[in-house]
Protein backbone atom coordinates (compact mmCIF):
# COMPACT_ATOMS: atom_id res chain seq x y z
CA UNK A 1 0.00 0.00 0.00
CA UNK A 2 2.89 2.38 -0.70
CA UNK A 3 0.69 4.68 -2.81
CA UNK A 4 -1.62 5.21 0.17
CA UNK A 5 1.32 5.86 2.45
CA UNK A 6 2.73 8.39 -0.01
CA UNK A 7 -0.59 10.29 -0.14
CA UNK A 8 -0.84 10.41 3.65
CA UNK A 9 2.83 11.44 3.92
CA UNK A 10 2.32 14.37 1.56
CA UNK A 11 -0.74 15.53 3.49
CA UNK A 12 1.26 15.42 6.74
CA UNK A 13 4.12 17.34 5.14
CA UNK A 14 1.67 20.02 3.99
CA UNK A 15 0.43 20.55 7.55
CA UNK A 16 3.98 20.53 8.90
CA UNK A 17 4.96 23.29 6.45
CA UNK A 18 1.98 25.38 7.58
CA UNK A 19 2.98 24.88 11.22
CA UNK A 20 6.57 25.90 10.47
CA UNK A 21 5.45 29.10 8.75
CA UNK A 22 3.12 30.02 11.62
CA UNK A 23 4.41 29.08 15.11
CA UNK A 24 0.91 29.47 16.53
CA UNK A 25 -0.10 26.38 14.54
CA UNK A 26 2.61 24.16 15.97
CA UNK A 27 1.70 21.76 18.74
CA UNK A 28 3.76 20.09 21.39
CA UNK A 29 3.88 16.33 21.23
CA UNK A 30 2.37 16.01 24.69
CA UNK A 31 -0.40 18.46 25.53
CA UNK A 32 -3.47 18.74 27.69
CA UNK A 33 -6.63 17.95 25.78
CA UNK A 34 -8.97 20.98 25.71
CA UNK A 35 -12.21 20.76 27.63
CA UNK A 36 -15.09 20.57 25.11
CA UNK A 37 -17.32 23.62 25.14
CA UNK A 38 -20.85 22.95 26.40
CA UNK A 39 -23.26 22.22 23.55
CA UNK A 40 -26.35 24.44 23.51
CA UNK A 41 -29.22 22.11 22.66
CA UNK A 42 -32.02 24.60 23.33
CA UNK A 43 -32.47 25.28 19.61
CA UNK A 44 -31.93 21.73 18.41
CA UNK A 45 -34.59 20.69 15.94
CA UNK A 46 -36.14 17.26 15.77
CA UNK A 47 -36.81 16.38 12.16
CA UNK A 48 -39.29 13.84 10.83
CA UNK A 49 -39.37 10.76 13.02
CA UNK A 50 -38.58 7.43 11.42
CA UNK A 51 -38.35 4.00 13.00
CA UNK A 52 -35.48 1.76 12.03
CA UNK A 53 -35.82 -2.03 11.90
CA UNK A 54 -33.28 -3.46 14.36
CA UNK A 55 -33.20 -6.73 12.41
CA UNK A 56 -32.20 -4.87 9.23
CA UNK A 57 -29.52 -2.96 11.12
CA UNK A 58 -28.12 -6.18 12.54
CA UNK A 59 -28.19 -7.92 9.17
CA UNK A 60 -26.35 -5.02 7.53
CA UNK A 61 -23.88 -4.70 10.45
CA UNK A 62 -24.92 -1.15 11.27
CA UNK A 63 -24.27 0.51 14.62
CA UNK A 64 -25.52 0.14 17.26
CA UNK A 65 -26.45 -3.44 16.28
CA UNK A 66 -22.85 -4.63 15.91
CA UNK A 67 -21.78 -7.26 18.42
CA UNK A 68 -18.23 -7.78 17.10
CA UNK A 69 -16.09 -6.06 19.76
CA UNK A 70 -13.10 -5.71 17.45
CA UNK A 71 -15.30 -3.92 14.91
CA UNK A 72 -16.71 -1.62 17.59
CA UNK A 73 -13.22 -0.68 18.76
CA UNK A 74 -12.10 -0.04 15.18
CA UNK A 75 -14.97 2.38 14.60
CA UNK A 76 -14.26 4.18 17.87
CA UNK A 77 -10.59 4.57 16.96
CA UNK A 78 -11.57 5.85 13.52
CA UNK A 79 -14.04 8.29 15.10
CA UNK A 80 -11.44 9.69 17.50
CA UNK A 81 -8.86 10.15 14.77
CA UNK A 82 -11.36 11.87 12.49
CA UNK A 83 -12.56 14.16 15.28
CA UNK A 84 -8.99 15.22 16.04
CA UNK A 85 -8.26 15.99 12.40
CA UNK A 86 -11.50 17.94 12.04
CA UNK A 87 -10.82 19.89 15.22
CA UNK A 88 -7.20 20.63 14.29
CA UNK A 89 -8.28 22.15 10.97
CA UNK A 90 -11.63 23.59 12.13
CA UNK A 91 -13.41 21.49 9.50
CA UNK A 92 -17.11 20.62 9.72
CA UNK A 93 -17.78 18.51 6.64
CA UNK A 94 -16.17 15.63 4.82
CA UNK A 95 -17.00 13.03 2.21
CA UNK A 96 -16.40 9.31 2.44
CA UNK A 97 -15.49 7.78 -0.91
CA UNK A 98 -13.72 4.78 -2.37
CA UNK A 99 -11.51 4.11 -5.34
CA UNK A 100 -13.78 1.67 -7.16
CA UNK A 101 -17.07 -0.06 -6.37
CA UNK A 102 -17.34 -2.75 -3.71
CA UNK A 103 -14.83 -1.45 -1.15
CA UNK A 104 -17.33 -0.82 1.65
CA UNK A 105 -17.35 2.98 1.64
CA UNK A 106 -21.12 3.32 2.28
CA UNK A 107 -21.10 1.14 5.39
CA UNK A 108 -17.97 2.95 6.58
CA UNK A 109 -19.68 6.34 6.10
CA UNK A 110 -22.82 5.19 7.89
CA UNK A 111 -21.12 3.58 10.87
CA UNK A 112 -18.61 6.41 11.21
CA UNK A 113 -21.46 8.95 11.26
CA UNK A 114 -23.25 6.93 13.95
CA UNK A 115 -20.02 6.54 15.94
CA UNK A 116 -19.48 10.30 15.78
CA UNK A 117 -23.01 10.88 17.08
CA UNK A 118 -22.25 8.64 20.07
CA UNK A 119 -19.87 11.35 21.25
CA UNK A 120 -22.00 13.53 23.56
CA UNK A 121 -20.55 16.75 22.13
CA UNK A 122 -21.04 15.85 18.47
CA UNK A 123 -24.17 16.28 16.34
CA UNK A 124 -24.18 14.71 12.89
CA UNK A 125 -25.93 14.94 9.54
CA UNK A 126 -25.42 11.99 7.18
CA UNK A 127 -26.24 12.81 3.55
CA UNK A 128 -26.48 10.20 0.78
CA UNK A 129 -24.71 11.89 -2.14
CA UNK A 130 -24.15 8.72 -4.12
CA UNK A 131 -26.90 9.91 -6.43
CA UNK A 132 -26.54 7.21 -9.07
CA UNK A 133 -26.36 4.32 -6.60
CA UNK A 134 -27.91 5.37 -3.27
CA UNK A 135 -27.63 2.82 -0.47
CA UNK A 136 -27.98 4.61 2.89
CA UNK A 137 -31.78 4.15 3.07
CA UNK A 138 -31.40 0.44 2.27
CA UNK A 139 -28.76 -0.07 4.97
CA UNK A 140 -31.02 1.65 7.52
CA UNK A 141 -34.16 -0.21 6.44
CA UNK A 142 -35.82 2.96 5.15
CA UNK A 143 -36.14 1.87 1.51
CA UNK A 144 -39.61 0.39 2.02
CA UNK A 145 -41.19 3.66 3.14
CA UNK A 146 -44.21 4.68 1.07
CA UNK A 147 -44.42 8.21 -0.25
CA UNK A 148 -41.39 9.43 1.68
CA UNK A 149 -39.24 12.08 0.05
CA UNK A 150 -35.49 11.93 -0.40
CA UNK A 151 -32.62 14.00 -1.73
CA UNK A 152 -33.45 13.38 -5.40
CA UNK A 153 -36.95 14.75 -4.86
CA UNK A 154 -35.47 17.90 -3.35
CA UNK A 155 -32.89 18.40 -6.10
CA UNK A 156 -35.63 18.03 -8.73
CA UNK A 157 -37.74 20.66 -6.97
CA UNK A 158 -40.38 18.27 -5.63
CA UNK A 159 -39.60 18.49 -1.90
CA UNK A 160 -38.42 20.86 0.80
CA UNK A 161 -35.38 20.45 3.00
CA UNK A 162 -37.50 19.66 6.05
CA UNK A 163 -39.40 16.96 4.16
CA UNK A 164 -36.22 15.01 3.27
CA UNK A 165 -34.47 15.17 6.66
CA UNK A 166 -35.18 12.40 9.17
CA UNK A 167 -34.42 11.82 12.83
CA UNK A 168 -34.26 8.12 13.78
CA UNK A 169 -34.40 7.22 17.43
CA UNK A 170 -30.65 7.89 17.70
CA UNK A 171 -29.46 10.88 19.69
CA UNK A 172 -27.63 13.68 17.85
CA UNK A 173 -28.04 11.94 14.48
CA UNK A 174 -30.11 12.97 11.46
CA UNK A 175 -30.04 11.56 7.94
CA UNK A 176 -30.93 12.77 4.45
CA UNK A 177 -31.48 9.59 2.41
CA UNK A 178 -32.04 9.18 -1.31
CA UNK A 179 -34.63 6.82 -2.75
CA UNK A 180 -34.39 7.61 -6.47
CA UNK A 181 -31.21 7.22 -8.57
CA UNK A 182 -30.31 10.15 -10.82
CA UNK A 183 -28.14 10.11 -13.91
CA UNK A 184 -27.18 13.82 -14.15
CA UNK A 185 -25.56 13.62 -10.74
CA UNK A 186 -22.53 15.92 -11.07
CA UNK A 187 -24.67 18.69 -12.57
CA UNK A 188 -27.16 18.45 -9.70
CA UNK A 189 -24.35 18.51 -7.12
CA UNK A 190 -23.37 21.94 -8.43
CA UNK A 191 -26.93 23.25 -8.68
CA UNK A 192 -28.35 26.20 -6.71
CA UNK A 193 -30.67 23.86 -4.80
CA UNK A 194 -27.70 21.81 -3.60
CA UNK A 195 -25.94 24.96 -2.43
CA UNK A 196 -29.11 26.03 -0.59
CA UNK A 197 -29.19 22.66 1.16
CA UNK A 198 -25.57 23.03 2.26
CA UNK A 199 -26.22 26.51 3.67
CA UNK A 200 -29.21 25.18 5.58
CA UNK A 201 -27.22 22.34 7.12
CA UNK A 202 -24.38 24.70 8.08
CA UNK A 203 -26.81 27.04 9.87
CA UNK A 204 -28.43 24.37 12.03
CA UNK A 205 -28.00 24.74 15.79
CA UNK A 206 -26.22 23.14 17.46
CA UNK A 207 -23.60 23.10 14.73
CA UNK A 208 -23.18 19.69 13.17
CA UNK A 209 -20.57 17.64 11.41
CA UNK A 210 -21.85 16.78 7.94
CA UNK A 211 -20.82 13.40 6.52
CA UNK A 212 -21.43 12.82 2.81
CA UNK A 213 -21.48 9.33 1.33
CA UNK A 214 -20.17 9.81 -2.22
CA UNK A 215 -19.47 7.50 -5.17
CA UNK A 216 -15.99 6.10 -5.81
CA UNK A 217 -13.62 8.64 -7.31
CA UNK A 218 -12.99 6.54 -10.42
CA UNK A 219 -16.69 5.80 -11.02
CA UNK A 220 -17.80 9.34 -11.93
CA UNK A 221 -16.83 13.00 -11.74
CA UNK A 222 -19.13 13.63 -8.75
CA UNK A 223 -16.35 13.95 -6.16
CA UNK A 224 -14.47 16.41 -8.37
CA UNK A 225 -17.62 18.45 -8.99
CA UNK A 226 -18.48 18.61 -5.28
CA UNK A 227 -14.93 19.02 -3.93
CA UNK A 228 -15.14 22.85 -3.55
CA UNK A 229 -17.95 22.37 -1.02
CA UNK A 230 -16.00 19.89 1.14
CA UNK A 231 -13.56 20.51 3.97
CA UNK A 232 -11.96 17.11 3.65
CA UNK A 233 -12.21 13.62 2.24
CA UNK A 234 -11.82 10.15 3.75
CA UNK A 235 -10.75 7.44 1.32
CA UNK A 236 -11.78 3.80 1.79
CA UNK A 237 -9.76 1.06 0.10
CA UNK A 238 -10.50 -2.65 0.22
CA UNK A 239 -7.70 -5.10 0.91
CA UNK A 240 -7.49 -7.44 -2.04
CA UNK A 241 -10.10 -5.40 -3.94
CA UNK A 242 -8.24 -2.18 -4.81
CA UNK A 243 -5.54 -2.54 -7.45
CA UNK A 244 -2.32 -0.54 -7.41
CA UNK A 245 -3.19 0.96 -10.79
CA UNK A 246 -6.56 2.13 -9.47
CA UNK A 247 -4.88 3.63 -6.41
CA UNK A 248 -2.41 5.46 -8.62
CA UNK A 249 -5.21 6.98 -10.70
CA UNK A 250 -7.21 7.88 -7.58
CA UNK A 251 -4.16 9.61 -6.15
CA UNK A 252 -4.01 11.85 -9.23
CA UNK A 253 -7.70 12.73 -8.90
CA UNK A 254 -7.37 13.57 -5.19
CA UNK A 255 -4.09 15.48 -5.49
CA UNK A 256 -5.64 18.90 -4.79
CA UNK A 257 -8.07 17.78 -2.07
CA UNK A 258 -7.67 17.74 1.71
CA UNK A 259 -7.21 14.10 2.64
CA UNK A 260 -8.41 13.27 6.15
CA UNK A 261 -6.94 9.81 5.93
CA UNK A 262 -7.26 6.36 4.39
CA UNK A 263 -9.36 3.53 5.83
CA UNK A 264 -8.16 0.01 5.10
CA UNK A 265 -11.29 -2.11 4.87
CA UNK A 266 -11.75 -5.89 4.83
CA UNK A 267 -8.33 -6.48 6.26
CA UNK A 268 -7.47 -10.10 6.94
CA UNK A 269 -5.50 -8.95 9.98
CA UNK A 270 -7.52 -8.80 13.20
CA UNK A 271 -6.79 -8.36 16.87
CA UNK A 272 -9.48 -9.66 19.19
CA UNK A 273 -7.55 -8.76 22.31
CA UNK A 274 -9.84 -7.11 24.85
CA UNK A 275 -7.69 -3.97 25.08
CA UNK A 276 -6.09 -3.40 21.69
CA UNK A 277 -7.28 -3.26 18.10
CA UNK A 278 -5.99 -2.16 14.73
CA UNK A 279 -6.90 1.34 13.57
CA UNK A 280 -8.71 0.19 10.49
CA UNK A 281 -12.28 -0.28 9.37
CA UNK A 282 -13.71 -3.70 10.22
CA UNK A 283 -14.26 -6.26 7.54
CA UNK A 284 -17.57 -5.82 5.73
Amino acid sequence: MSIIEEAVRKTAEKHNRLAASDPSLSRSRIRRMPTPAPVDTSQARHFQSVSLDSNVLEENRVLPRITDQAALRAYKILRTRVLRRLDANQWRSFAVTGVTAGEGKTLTALNLALALAQDVNTWVFLVDLDLQRPRIAQYLGMSGLNGEKGLSDYLLGDATIDSITYSPNIERFSVIPNFQPLTQSSELLSSPRMLDLLRSLENEAPRRIVVFDMPPVLASDDVLAFAPQLDGLLLVVGEGATSRDSLRRAKEVLAEMNLLGVVLNRSAERDDNAYYSYAQSPRT
